[in-house]
């Protein structure tokens, strides 16, 4: 059987339509044995709307701006995702790394959280609002699906990208909610560069005991 700390595959997949990339994460899952690895998937979505399980009618698009909208089964309200956007997808045998969904939760916000320090970011969680903060202004959204103890889906990371259709929405159920990007804060690393660094806090909080700061 495969060790529960063994590190995760990386595979940086490009732009994908948001749906085939679901549908693969679906797959993947359902087809997983004890023996198979875990997997990061880092690629970015063209515009679209997604809205998890939870989604309300009353946060869906107000303006007719030509982006669809897909009703997903990861968990939370609805976001925007498009090019300029990191998606990180996590696709881990939760319950052979002995993770909960709350430890792993934050274990993503500080993954992001550390990410932007070292970039000289100060960037804070929220306990009413899952995600990454830098003062009132969201910059990582995060949602899950778990599925007989495996999980999919994972962290959405504001880079440089329009973020004039997060407008038309209340980002994450939240009316009103502001937005951000590493751009606007004055980074200047590129997405990729920024992807390495987020996948290394990632593997760093993954591989290294199997646990998380809140379970310690």
């Amino acid at each position: 059987m495969l060790s529960p700390l063994a590190s995760p595959k990386i595979r940086s997949l490009g732009l994908i339509d948001y749906e085939p990339a679901w549908r693969a994460m679906q797959d993947f899952t359902a087809g997983r044995t004890a023996d198979t690895a875990d997997e990061i998937w880092l690629l970015q979505h063209p515009p679209v709307y997604t809205l998890g399980v939870a989604g309300k009618p009353e946060h869906l698009p107000r303006v007719a701006n030509g982006i669809p909208v897909v009703r997903s089964d990861r968990g939370g309200q609805i976001t925007y995702h498009g090019p300029g956007q990191l998606m990180i997808y996590l696709l881990l045998d939760m319950r052979r790394r002995g993770l909960g969904v709350r430890p792993l939760v934050r274990m993503m916000e500080q993954a992001a959280i550390d990410t932007l320090g070292a970039c000289g970011v100060i960037a804070h969680r929220r306990n009413d609002a899952p995600g990454v903060y830098v003062g009132e202004a969201k910059i990582a959204a995060l949602g899950l699906r778990i599925r007989n103890g495996c999980c999919y889906h994972g962290l959405a990371l504001n880079v440089d990208m329009d973020l004039s259709p997060f407008d038309a929405i209340n980002p994450c159920g939240y009316p009103g909610l502001a937005v951000t990007q590493t751009r606007d804060l004055g980074i200047a690393e590129a997405l990729d560069a920024l992807s390495a660094k987020l996948v290394e806090h990632l593997l760093l909080r993954l591989n290294a005991d199997g646990t998380t700061d809140e379970q310690r």
